[in-house]
């Protein structure tokens, strides 16, 4: 079951945290999340699993920024949002997808007990120009049923921005 956004509103505080919270980007079953102004970018053509990939920031200046196509920008919301008892989920808005800008292009799935800021993997198209602090992408919530063990994982918990790749650091512990 998707909570509404009336109940969303009544577990702010409790088992769900969005800050800064404004009522304007409450929607009927979900909320709105905006972009933040930093973009991530990697510097390289060839990625690698296995390493730290190396990438430059970008800052996403009012007049707005030109994302070219066949490149991953890494780019995150304005808000902090925490989730306990509901899984959270992540769907671009589709006032974006109409663009041909897609938000996530494969990790539209939180976990229970997730802290933190949500890295938007953004692809787009064809060429689009975008602003800072748009509302680009919704957050909705699900119901979870039997016994569960919250998200511990150290590699994206209590992030402070947007977060690259963290994969590298599975293969070190293999």
């Amino acid at each position: 079951m998707i909570l509404s956004g009336r109940e969303i509103e009544k577990e702010l505080g409790k088992d769900i945290i969005i800050e800064p919270f404004s009522k304007e980007q409450l929607n009927p079953n979900s909320y709105n999340l905006k972009l933040h102004n930093e973009l991530l970018v990697y510097d390289e053509d060839i990625l690698d699993m296995k390493k730290k990939n190396k990438y430059k920031k970008i800052i996403i200046p009012e007049e707005g920024l030109k994302l070219e196509t066949n490149k991953l920008y890494l780019g995150r919301t304005v808000e902090y949002t925490e989730t306990n008892n509901y899984v959270p989920m992540l769907e671009g808005r589709s006032s974006i997808g109409r663009l041909g800008m897609f938000i996530h292009v494969t990790a539209g799935f939180g976990d229970v007990g997730f802290k933190g800021y949500w890295t938007l993997e953004i692809f787009c198209v064809q060429p689009i120009i975008i602003y800072p602090y748009v509302d680009i992408c919704q957050i909705y919530y699900h119901d979870i049923h039997g016994d569960y063990d919250t998200y511990n994982s150290g590699k994206y918990q209590n992030n402070t921005g947007i977060q690259p790749s963290l994969l590298y650091k599975d293969f070190k512990s293999k």
